[in-house]
């Protein structure tokens, strides 16, 4: 099997007459983190729901293959058993359970009792903050707390992939520091990576490679160090002339 673990050709999304996302390619090898990032509006989000299988009623093109696998007819609820793993934009926590109910959620495809038990300390290592409210209910967390379990959740469940949504979106400077953090290191730990971000410079700057998605159509792609520094990129992302 090649290291391929995602792989998008053709993918076309539209609702009634407006074209989401154009005939994009795109692809995630072992190990990567890759990033896609763009506009608001620009389809980014489409896609990743478009893999997942939970867009609404749309009309939906092209071939998405996970581990060698078509994942068309896919349930959302059987990415998870085949270890793919997203944390949506919104963080969609379970807001009245507690934090250490939601990590245990992220686990339920498991049965290694003493293994889940391990991770959860594991991620209350990496969250301070979520262990010392271990007992307190989700829904009483802030955005950047709430962010920080979702993601620790998703990882409960030793996801081949990991989809992250915008996880900086509406959070303050230094949570944003903490959250990118955290994605470089899960990156380290050897997890693969497809970020969907509106933040172009920390996700270039945490990334191997990156797509840029303008109006649903990938229009540049490449090593994420040299967009960092493309006059295209920096012009229209990262604020440079």
């Amino acid at each position: 099997m090649s290291d391929n673990i995602l792989r998008i050709q053709g993918l076309k999304v539209a609702y009634g007459g407006i074209k989401a996302v154009k005939g994009i390619d795109l692809e995630v090898n072992k190990g990567e983190l890759v990033t896609l990032i763009g506009a608001n509006g620009a389809g980014k989000t489409t896609t990743l729901k478009a893999i997942t299988g939970t867009l609404p009623d749309c009309k939906v093109e092209g071939v998405i293959s996970y581990m060698g696998q078509s994942l068309k007819g896919s349930k959302s609820f059987e990415l998870v058993q085949k270890k793919l793993a997203m944390v949506p934009e919104g963080r969609g926590v379970f807001t009245r359970m507690s934090i250490h109910e939601n990590l245990l959620m992220g686990a339920y495809t498991r049965d290694d009792k003493a293994g889940i038990e391990a991770d959860v300390e594991k991620w209350f290592s990496v969250f301070p903050r979520l262990k010392e409210r271990a007992a307190q209910m989700a829904g009483t967390l802030s955005g950047g707390e709430q962010q920080m379990l979702a993601m620790a959740r998703a990882l409960m469940s030793h996801p081949n992939l990991l989809l992250l949504d915008e996880p900086s979106m509406g959070l303050a400077p230094i949570m944003v520091e903490k959250i990118f953090e955290v994605i470089r290191d899960v990156h380290k730990q050897g997890i693969t990576v497809l970020l969907v971000e509106q933040n172009a410079k920390l996700a270039l700057e945490a990334a191997n490679r990156g797509y840029v998605m303008d109006s649903g159509a990938i229009t540049m792609s490449g090593n994420a160090q040299d967009m960092l520094h493309d006059p295209r990129v920096k012009a229209a992302y990262l604020g440079e002339e």
